[in-house]
């Protein structure tokens, strides 16, 4: 398959290509030049099937032109070792907890595909691949951790200083080997914009053989739709879900839309936010608007320009009509997101983290005005990630905290502190090009 640009159709790449250099040329965002469907037989059987041949399907369906079938079992195997299970609050109301992995956040789904997407696509070659990451949280976690020890790679992993939970600036910082931090004085937006224009570099991305593992790598988003199927094969036969998706750079959303193009029947989509509400303005006025991002407690989300945008733009032919026809937006402040984790952990004793009260809150203001829908809210991480937030709400020690990550909380800290301009940074970058 090919894949071109969205701002330029006529460029078009290999997979190879559009998965580590991750950027094309003009600043666009790669997508597949044919968006495949699975056929009538896989939604006639895929409640029956197992979580691992529904990411097959899905896999197969985006890469099977150019990745053998062993080898593709092989990425989605490793990729699925832990589930995705829908917990139910009430009739209606439902969770997709999708923090079951080694960092305990959705991210590790994309980031343990990639990485082993990757190791496929670089097995003949002897150059270091540098694969470059901004994140607003659990992003840069979810790739260290797919990426540690593996070798002929190394990872620089750039996060807004003081704007992440200490735990999981832990799991950016601490594990060194070939995982290196960058922490920028400014935004998380900043940091994405530096990681966009060292791409658009072409000496330091070939001299560094630069890839990126944010989610403006494709192969970040297909892995991130198995799991919408999967999530709707556990609800009642016959039953179109409401996907609420806690948003920031909107690749989790639009994991959800690529779902959908392959045939998933699916009630609607609600893209909720936090105070940095870009998208759903949009949806509401039809003017799309970046600025600059706020702080807020659900910080993962604290987004002003989502790179995505483009992506979702591009899969409803630029129409503001038919996207708003499929995805809803709203925004709440941190204020009603603090209330929503008291209230869910009152109603039905169980505990959300920031931005999946986010969603929450979303879910139940559709469910007002939609009785009988039934909504599948995305819970995006632990809430064991924002001890903070948690303590505060619920009290010290009411969320337990898994080993895996309270082992974290006595590393040290390594990471050089930068600027967000762009000469110190790519000053740095000179400085470690083998």
């Amino acid at each position: 398959m090919k894949y071109h640009s969205t701002n330029d159709p006529s460029h078009q790449v290999d997979l190879k290509q559009a998965v580590l250099r991750s950027l094309p040329p003009d600043n666009g965002l790669y997508m597949p030049n044919t968006l495949p469907v699975l056929g009538a037989g896989f939604w006639e059987s895929y409640r029956r099937l197992s979580f691992r041949e529904v990411g097959f399907a899905v896999a197969n369906a985006f890469f099977g032109e150019d990745i053998p079938e062993k080898t593709l079992r092989e990425i989605v195997d490793g990729t699925l070792e832990f589930d995705a299970p829908v917990v139910t609050l009430t009739p209606g109301d439902h969770i997709l907890e999708l923090f079951h992995g080694p960092t305990l956040a959705f991210k590790d789904f994309g980031a343990r595909f990639m990485a082993r997407l990757m190791a496929y696509l670089t097995k003949d070659e002897d150059r270091m691949l540098t694969v470059l990451v901004a994140t607003s949280g659990d992003t840069g976690g979810a790739v260290a951790s797919a990426f540690h020890h593996v070798p002929g790679t190394r990872v620089i992993i750039l996060y807004p200083k003081g704007k992440v939970s200490g735990l999981q600036e832990k799991q950016l910082t601490a594990l060194g080997g070939n995982i290196t931090a960058l922490e920028i004085e400014g935004t998380f937006d900043d940091c994405q914009a530096l990681v966009k224009k060292a791409f658009l570099e072409r000496e330091i991305t070939e001299r560094m053989n630069l890839t990126s593992a944010n989610s403006i790598n494709l192969s970040r988003l297909v892995p991130q739709s198995f799991y919408y199927i999967h999530a709707a094969r556990q609800l009642t036969e016959g039953m179109k879900p409401v996907f609420v998706v806690p948003s920031g750079n909107f690749g989790n959303l639009t994991a959800g839309l690529l779902a959908m193009k392959l045939g998933l029947p699916v009630g609607h989509f609600l893209a909720a936010t936090n105070r940095n509400d870009v998208v759903p303005a949009y949806l509401d006025t039809g003017t799309y608007t970046p600025r600059p991002s706020v702080a807020t407690i659900s910080n993962a989300m604290d987004v002003g320009a989502p790179s995505n945008f483009v992506r979702m733009a591009a899969l409803f032919v630029n129409s503001w009509d038919s996207m708003k026809s499929t995805i809803s937006g709203m925004s709440f402040s941190d204020e009603m997101t603090r209330s929503a984790i008291r209230e869910v952990k009152a109603l039905h004793g169980y505990e959300v983290c920031p931005h999946t009260a986010v969603g929450w809150l979303a879910a139940k203001n559709w469910q007002a005005t939609h009785p009988g829908s039934s909504t599948i809210t995305l819970a995006t991480a632990h809430p064991a990630k924002f001890p903070d937030v948690m303590d505060a709400e619920l009290g010290a020690g009411t969320v337990t905290i898994p080993e895996r990550l309270a082992i974290l909380a006595d590393k040290e800290k390594v990471a050089t502190n930068l600027p967000k301009d762009w000469k110190p940074f790519r000053d740095w970058l000179a400085s470690h090009i083998d």
